[in-house]
């Protein structure tokens, strides 16, 4: 018998997947647990429109990740910090303090989603990189002065 997984399944497949299974596993296992449904014709074109949908969303958010991507890349922030002698900072610049800083200039950013590659701990200017999406990837100056 033909299903079709609505969810990943590790000894089946991947959501979307048309399988061929024995009728008694689908029966009594993959549908009743609403793991898969029966591969019909109706059930097949609805697949195919579905993945059509799907991909046309992915386009519209990969492009409106890059749009946001090239505005954020003009963004600069100014994150002010304690320092000692010989312009040391007491601890370091951290993602939260990137992302409440860009909160304050007009763009919800998650903290995760900021890249610090060596720990930020002397004044300066730096690029910091910000995962728009999983496939786009922005840059934000961030100027660290004394307080």
């Amino acid at each position: 018998m033909k299903i079709i997984l609505k969810k990943n399944f590790d000894q089946l497949g991947y959501t979307g997947e048309i399988v061929d299974v024995k009728d008694g596993y689908a029966m009594n296992f993959l549908i009743p647990r609403d793991i898969a449904y029966t591969a019909t014709k109706g059930n097949i074109r609805a697949l195919e429109e579905e993945k059509v949908q799907k991909a046309r969303k992915e386009a519209k958010a990969l492009e409106g990740a890059r749009t946001f991507a090239e505005e954020l890349s003009k963004v600069s922030i100014t994150i002010p910090v304690k320092v000692g002698e010989e312009d040391k900072i007491f601890g370091a610049v951290t993602s939260q303090m990137i992302a409440d800083a860009l909160k304050e200039k007009g763009y919800e950013i998650d903290k995760k989603k900021i890249e610090i590659k060596e720990p930020i701990k002397a004044l300066g200017i730096y690029e910091v990189k910000v995962k728009v999406h999983h496939a786009v990837e922005s840059t934000v100056k961030t100027w660290v002065v004394r307080e």
